[in-house]
Order: C-alpha cells, then structure tokens, then sequence
C-alpha cells in the first residue's frame, strides 16, 4: 500500500467501523459554539459577553471530548489544538 494512502487511513479511519470520519452530525457542543459565536458578534453589552463565554464553554467541551475520545487521530489532534487556543483565548480575556 502506498506510504500516502497508508498514512490517510491511519489518519481518518474510525478504528471502530472503518469509516473515512472527518466530522459527525449531530455535535451539540459544536452547534452551540457555532451559534453563540454568530449571536455574540451580532449583540452588544453584557448579552454579548454571556454569549462569548457560552461559546467558550461548548468549544471546550467539544475539545475535550474529541481529545479523549475522537474515533481517529485527526479528531483527537483537532481536540487538542481547539482546546489550547480556547485556553489561550480565555487567558487572553477573548
């Protein structure tokens, strides 16, 4: 098998089912990361500020979970990038 191929399918594969997984429907903590950050952009004031800090929270939860249980190593490594930049963004005050 050529090295490419050998390294995609260690890469994607579920390792459970065999299947190609880039991203899975439905993700919760995804959708709702998703829209807190489109109404936080669209609001002002304290709504805002809630908004973003709901967004932060399903983003982590999210990050969390892909990293401890993501059915491929490109889900785990997402996990884990999404993670330090969540931390990193809340450390930085947004």
């Amino acid at each position: 098998m050529h090295l490419l191929t050998r390294a995609a399918n260690w890469m994607f594969r579920d390792r459970e089912t065999g299947a190609i997984v880039i991203a899975q429907f439905p993700n919760i903590p995804l959708v709702t990361w998703l829209v807190a950050s489109l109404l936080s952009a669209v609001t002002t004031g304290s709504l805002r500020t809630r908004l973003g800090y709901l967004a932060s929270v399903a983003l982590l939860v999210w990050a969390a979970d892909e990293l401890w249980s993501g059915v491929n190593p490109f889900r785990r490594i997402l996990g884990a990038l999404a993670l330090v930049w969540v931390i990193a963004s809340l450390v930085r005050g947004h």
